[in-house]
């Protein structure tokens, strides 16, 4: 039944495709020549994902075509894609990825894991606390919640089924706080968003990321609380006070690559750019004196390897994502959103929530890295208009396209998750309704609570 619902929505798409493309004098009496051009967009990207294309491929093909259906030369799309990541400050996208698979492969993690145990892991449901403040710390580090599900969950989830938590749990619970590495800086797609976004200040942006980020670890770990009473989750064990000066002074190096990089950024003492790279400097520096792992030429290549092929898919995204929203801007689609959204309602409370339902239904379907180029020339300006800053916004679409990358049916984390995890991703999902509800919670406060984000980068005098 699926596949035949498939199937005729692709032979529809086709049909509707071809006979934009013959201009049947039909759609003249339906609707304009604009509207018309818009609908060939849209319905191209679907029919390049319903066929099971790549999305990063799609998105590209969809622009190539939409480019000759308008009788626009098609080398403005090349100019596009190539123009799309002529930036030096994309480099830094490299570097953190490469950052985060040096802490990943060389053990470091680990680290972050025994400091959370001994900070939360002696309450009741304590190692679930553990999870969701490791998350939050490797997320200072890596930045990427794909791989804060790959390293850490490797560890915490057969660590948590082992003192008795459910494996949906345990997986669902990974999966939503790895979001964490998204808003708490640093992180590669801020330095999209920035970019997307005109030259938003990176170290404000980095700035804004800190108090939404625990306020979202917060929202998980009051889940907990109310779960470890309501299920009788078990109680961690104390740490012996002897092995404490020794899990303090290992976790020292890897803190510190988050702090330098981070810190760096916000104070102004390096570029993006020379930020990550000296980050990943540090972190295969310390990965190679603190642990044997880091020391083999086998981990090296992997790493090395790793970070080669993600940064090629994320520019590759980049790029392609660059020459469809060149066609959006041609198509003049930000200024016929914004009049469709103002239409209905112009009150800032209901324009923002409708905003933010666009984000998450859009997060359902398509990847993060597209739709921070995609969506930001489109809805920045209208968050503009209504008083919000540049940099709030960049934080509430991080957390908007990061539950998407936790939620069915093309969400990476989710699938990482359940991978690692050897659980199915329907039965992860339903445990992940509590904490789907805590991350929605936590998206509301800070929407609508300009000050949690704005507060950081105001006190740093990094925005008025």
């Amino acid at each position: 039944m699926k596949n035949l619902v498939k199937m005729v929505a692709i032979f529809a798409i086709i049909f509707i495709l071809t006979t934009l493309w013959l201009k049947v004098p039909f759609y003249d009496t339906l609707m304009s020549k604009q509207a018309q051009q818009i609908i060939f967009l849209w319905l191209s990207l679907s029919f390049f994902i319903l066929i099971g294309m790549p999305i990063s491929i799609a998105i590209g093909l969809s622009a190539v075509f939409t480019t000759l259906f308008l009788g626009i030369p098609i080398m403005a799309v090349y100019q596009r894609l190539i123009f799309g990541i002529n930036s030096f400050a994309f480099a830094s996208i490299a570097f953190f990825i490469l950052l985060g698979q040096a802490v990943n492969y060389t053990g470091l993690s680990d680290d972050l894991i025994q400091l959370s145990n001994l900070v939360v892991g002696k309450f009741k449901g304590g190692f679930a606390y553990v999870n969701v403040l490791a998350s939050m710390l490797f997320g200072g580090i890596s930045g990427s919640a794909v791989a804060d599900v790959a390293s850490l969950g490797i560890v915490e989830i057969p660590m948590m089924e082992k003192q008795g938590y459910s494996k949906e749990f345990s997986t669902a619970l990974t999966v939503t706080s790895s979001i964490q590495g998204i808003v708490i800086p640093p992180s590669q797609n801020m330095i999209i968003y920035a970019m997307a976004a005109g030259g938003v200040s990176v170290g404000a942006l980095f700035a804004a990321g800190y108090l939404p980020g625990i306020i979202l670890g917060l929202s998980q770990m009051l889940v907990i609380f109310v779960l470890a009473r309501l299920k009788n989750f078990p109680k961690g064990e104390n740490i012996p006070k002897e092995k404490i000066p020794g899990i303090l002074a290992r976790a020292i190096p890897v803190l510190l690559v988050g702090l330098i990089t981070a810190g760096g950024i916000i104070f102004g003492w390096f570029t993006a750019a020379e930020a990550s790279a000296f980050g990943a400097f540090l972190a295969l520096l310390f990965g190679l004196i603190f642990h044997k792992q880091g020391r083999s030429w086998k981990t090296v290549i992997n790493i090395f390897k790793e970070s080669a092929q993600t940064s090629a898919m994320v520019l590759f995204l980049i790029a392609n994502a660059s020459a469809f929203s060149y066609i959006m801007a041609y198509l003049q689609i930000p200024s016929y959103l914004a009049r469709a959204i103002f239409s209905i309602s112009t009150d800032k409370v209901t324009v923002l929530l409708m905003i933010n339902l666009l984000l998450l239904v859009l997060g359902l379907f398509m990847d993060m890295a597209p739709l921070i180029v995609i969506m930001t020339p489109i809805l920045l300006p209208i968050v503009r208009s209504l008083g919000m800053s540049s940099e709030q916004f960049g934080i509430i679409m991080m957390i908007n396209l990061g539950i998407g990358l936790c939620t069915p049916p093309v969400g990476n984390a989710l699938f990482t998750g359940c991978a690692v995890g050897k659980t199915s991703i329907e039965r992860t999902a339903v445990a992940m309704i509590p904490l789907y509800a805590a991350m929605i919670g936590a998206l509301i406060l800070i929407t609508y609570v300009p000050a949690i984000t704005m507060a950081v980068p105001r006190l740093l005098g990094l925005v008025r």
